[in-house]
């Protein structure tokens, strides 16, 4: 069999034939962090592969496990499993199952009146796509759903990463007569991520986060979105939660929930509609969707520490499924609780003013992404644009 290894990008001859079980266990694979396809499609452990067999094999998905698994809702032959959930759906059941997720996330947020919601189908929402899984498949579903979405792409300057993620989004757009805001970092602020990085001393993240929030807040009041929309996932958010009580960071704890609103001008509110669904669910949904994503890693990402949390998660959650869930999940129940009387943290929330260079909320005079241009523009020769 001839079997395609994602990230990084390889490709391995193994003997067959063979069920996926046994394929993932000679590749030395474990099968919670991976989705297998098999002729462009999802298939589950007990599927048989021929010798001649073409097999991708993606991570942070799962193949799932057990004998001839059945969609819970039809009972038709199952393409992805959820040990968490303790089901299996069929393409088309596995894709309501992705939607009706959002759309408890979306009504029912944690820390909330019952009565509140993330967003209405009044409100103008700016979702911010990488080109990845998880932002294109949640543009989908909101775009499904009926809400009035844009996009927004932010060109990091990360080489052939950048052009291919950016491509991946226009075609994205196009196919759904959906409007797209490209921001080119280079062309609108003067620097990349890797040349800020370089001039500044700064980590690749460091330097990439601060510009990407930055421009989300930015174009959101611009074009006058009430919502700023992103594809953060429950991994993501465990991995965060899980970093944030190692180092034990009171602050970024009391800001961590899936909707943080505005508390002042020049600002929008933040939603994170992906909080209830694992990166492999939506891995999967974009594939039973047919949604192009760019499946290669950041080539920047290296040395992350959010991947190395999410490695020791993924363990975890393989001898415990819904050890994830249960740990943000638990956390977001308490989070009212547990902060709703810091009137420090409260304090802090509110207590913004105007950048005196850009006029975009700050707790300082001049906010962390002027201060972080102008060390780059005193390096770099940068060529003045305006913001």
């Amino acid at each position: 069999m001839r079997v395609r290894l994602r990230n990084p990008d390889r490709t391995e001859q193994v003997p067959g034939p063979s069920t996926v079980a046994e394929l993932l266990d000679h590749l030395d694979v474990v099968p919670h962090t991976v989705l297998v396809l098999h002729a462009g499609e999802l298939v589950t452990a007990d599927r048989h592969l021929p010798d001649d067999a073409e097999v991708e094999v993606r991570p942070v998905m799962s193949g799932g496990a057990g004998a001839a698994p059945r969609c819970v809702v039809c009972r038709a032959p199952a393409v992805i499993e959820e040990p968490r959930h303790r089901a299996a759906w069929c393409p088309s059941h596995f894709g309501d199952h992705v939607q009706a997720q959002v759309r408890k996330a979306i009504d029912h947020p944690p820390g909330g009146e019952r009565t509140a919601r993330m967003f209405s189908y009044a409100d103008r929402l700016l979702v911010a796509v990488s080109g990845g899984k998880d932002s294109l498949a949640l543009w989908d579903v909101l775009l499904d759903l009926g809400y009035r979405v844009d996009g927004l792409y932010v060109g990091l300057g990360i080489g052939g990463y950048s052009s291919r993620s950016q491509a991946i989004c226009e075609r994205f757009a196009e196919a759904r007569g959906a409007r797209l805001h490209v921001v080119d970092l280079a062309s609108t602020y003067g620097y990349t991520t890797p040349s800020g990085a370089t001039a500044t001393g700064r980590s690749t993240c460091g330097v990439c986060g601060l510009s990407k929030r930055y421009v989300f807040n930015q174009v959101a009041v611009a074009h006058g979105y009430d919502v700023m929309v992103t594809g953060h996932n429950l991994d993501d958010e465990a991995a965060t939660l899980l970093g944030n009580v190692v180092r034990w960071q009171d602050d970024f704890l009391a800001r961590q929930q899936p909707v943080l609103p505005a508390t002042g001008g020049n600002q929008v509110r933040k939603v994170k509609p992906l909080y209830r669904l694992s990166e492999r669910e939506m891995a999967a949904y974009c594939v039973v969707r047919g949604i192009d994503y760019v499946v290669e890693e950041c080539p920047l990402v290296d040395g992350n520490t959010g991947q190395e949390l999410k490695a020791a998660l993924d363990l975890l959650e393989a001898g415990a499924p819904g050890t994830k869930a249960q740990f943000l999940f638990g956390f977001l129940d308490r989070h009212a609780a547990w902060f709703a009387a810091d009137e420090g943290h409260a304090a802090a929330a509110v207590d913004l003013r105007a950048c005196a260079r850009c006029g975009m909320p700050t707790t300082t005079e001049v906010c962390a992404f002027c201060r972080q241009r102008e060390r780059i523009a005193a390096v770099l020769p940068i060529v003045e644009v305006s913001a």
